[in-house]
């Protein structure tokens, strides 16, 4: 955040969240003078669409607290008197969704164990509040504690039943109160679904009930685009609403009250979208923020879809498109950054793409990591990490950090803290244009993030064969006011975990041998390839590593690049590279 653009709009976004710090502390203030309402009684608990495992129920038993690729063992003390190993862990035990594995346990060990960790976390007034009072937790946790109400309750004493009454109350008030102090988009969606589950299955909050499902409404249209994709331009969040909204149409059935229209609405379009992004082994195509894929969770969730959707192909206001041919897939990111308030997961990752070939992939971005620092996380949203051209390893995105001056880095520093690692600036045009001849799919599109910098734009062609056996691709760096002297464009192909990479005719061509012995060749025009490490880093288990094509060529000597994958009617020996290079 060197350039001075971004240095000012790193001072404007100061300037607005302190006035919404401002507005927060007074509605606080305010808040203190009414008292939290108190339902009567717990109607019914919805159903918790994500799997659980009894396995874990042992785990927690025994002290041993596994979250987000994190884990502490408690040695007999509570487990909120540690301080959380990353955000993410401490989001996921304040959040309680971990009680549906005790649930699934079935004993009465389980429940016991569930009802005293949850009197425990309200009374000791252990652990990060601050992380845990925030609107996204506080959501969690009140969907969490009515979905396993039953757990929680049973066998559970009057007093016991009237405190976690009077605990749902406070969560209401909280949240209530957090979206009048202006919480940030995503948290008043989260909010308004919370609201609204406490509403319909709680005896006695029918005005909160009334409140919570204008919010809805209006979030949902605010936040669900037109082809079911979120504003913020991430896959995993379309999953984990569908989570919660799923169950949420359920319960308006149940107490036959009338559903908003925005909330069918939304649905209906969410799962085409979710199927946009799936791939052939079942797993989601990692852009902006997506990571790890569940497949169980994804299984069970697209067993909801009553219509067995077919995945939409253009998904104009999300960003999105999808080419598929036979066995082959390829989708592509072809929008700019999303607003900045739900951009703290967003990345640089304009015109990347992820190919596939049946279950198998072969191209992919290094995407989100669910075990990492803030060192690598930022990394995975830079250009590089992604399967598209950078221009001097610059990332076309710049996202707020501590560089810069002193007053710089105190205003980033008290921003990330209050709103994340959020995007400054980005591409600001972002075209894309798709066409199908003689039943070859063509997707075109072209973005402005190197343009401020170094006066060049970026445009990129796929085109794949009506049988998916070949991809072929164009980048094209142009400028209309000359090309700096100095500027070097980077093409990157990520290859996904398994895939064996080797170099054959001096370059002009890459054999790729995928696990399952599929055999591709890459080639390119008029540039040699390099095959470089690199890692993916969307795995359960921290990393793999991995390797990369990549494209090296200056702008202002080469403008075009073209290059094609090509599947091999054979499978391809990688010992024997040059035998195998002549029958080519």
């Amino acid at each position: 955040m060197d350039f001075g653009p971004d240095r000012w709009r790193l001072y404007r976004l100061s300037l607005r969240e302190a006035g919404r710090a401002m507005r927060e502390s007074l509605v606080w203030s305010l808040s203190r003078l009414s008292s939290a309402p108190v339902p009567t009684r717990l109607l019914f608990a919805p159903q918790d669409l994500r799997t659980a495992d009894p396995t874990i129920a042992t785990d927690i038993y025994s002290g041993f607290f596994a979250f987000s690729g994190r884990a502490i063992t408690t040695g007999g003390r509570s487990p909120f008197a540690f301080v959380p190993p990353s955000r993410a862990w401490g989001e996921a035990l304040y959040g309680f969704g971990w009680l549906r594995h005790l649930r699934a346990a079935g004993t009465a060990l389980a429940q016991a164990n569930a009802r005293s960790l949850v009197d425990e976390f309200v009374t000791s007034k252990l652990g990060d509040r601050r992380l845990a009072c925030s609107p996204e937790v506080t959501a969690r946790r009140l969907m969490s504690f009515i979905s396993q109400s039953p757990l929680i309750l049973e066998g559970a004493d009057h007093a016991f039943y009237q405190r976690f009454l009077k605990l749902i109350g406070q969560h209401v008030r909280n949240l209530e109160r957090q979206v009048r102090a202006g919480a940030l988009p995503y948290q008043q969606l989260m909010a308004a679904i919370a609201l609204c589950y406490a509403g319909l299955c709680c005896e006695g909050l029918d005005r909160n009930l009334r409140r919570a499902s204008r919010l809805l409404a209006r979030e949902l249209d605010r936040q669900i685009l037109a082809d079911g994709g979120h504003v913020s331009r991430n896959p995993r969040i379309v999953v984990e609403l569908l989570f919660d909204l799923l169950p949420l149409r359920q319960m308006f059935a149940s107490r036959e009250i009338d559903t908003p229209d925005a909330l069918l609405r939304s649905i209906d379009r969410m799962l085409p979208m979710v199927r946009l992004f799936r791939h052939g082994d079942g797993t989601l195509s990692h852009f902006n923020g997506m990571g790890v894929t569940a497949p169980d969770h994804l299984a069970t969730l697209l067993t909801y879809d009553d219509m067995r959707s077919q995945p939409i192909h253009h998904a104009p206001h999300s960003g999105y498109e999808r080419l598929e041919a036979g066995r082959t897939l390829v989708v592509a990111d072809v929008g700019a950054p999303p607003p900045r308030p739900l951009s703290q997961e967003a990345t640089a990752g304009c015109l990347s793409f992820e190919f596939s070939s049946a279950a198998q992939r072969i191209v992919v971005n290094c995407g989100m990591p669910q075990i990492a620092g803030s060192t690598i996380i930022q990394a995975s949203r830079s250009t590089v990490a992604h399967s598209t051209a950078s221009i001097n390893d610059v990332s076309s995105c710049q996202i707020v950090d501590k560089k810069g001056g002193w007053l710089q880095r105190r205003v980033s520093a008290w921003l990330l803290r209050r709103v994340g690692p959020v995007i400054l600036s980005g591409p600001e045009r972002v075209t894309a244009e798709r066409s199908e001849r003689e039943h070859a799919q063509s997707l075109t599109a072209s973005h402005d993030g190197y343009k401020a910098r170094f006066g060049i734009t970026h445009e990129r062609r796929w085109q794949l064969a009506p049988k998916g056996n070949v991809l072929e691709g164009e980048d094209n760096f142009w400028s209309e006011g000359g090309y700096p002297g100095t500027a070097q464009a980077t093409i990157r192909f990520h290859l996904a975990p398994g895939i064996k990479a080797s170099r054959a005719q001096g370059g002009r061509v890459v054999m790729l041998v995928l696990p399952n012995r599929e055999a591709w060749q890459f080639s390119a025009i008029p540039v040699e390839a390099e095959i470089e490490d690199s890692v993916f880093l969307a795995t359960a288990d921290g990393l793999r590593r991995t390797e990369q094509i990549v494209l090296t060529v200056r702008p202002s000597e080469t403008p075009t690049v073209r290059w094609r994958f090509e599947r091999l009617a054979r499978t391809f020996d990688p010992s024997q590279p040059q035998e195998q290079a002549e029958l080519i």
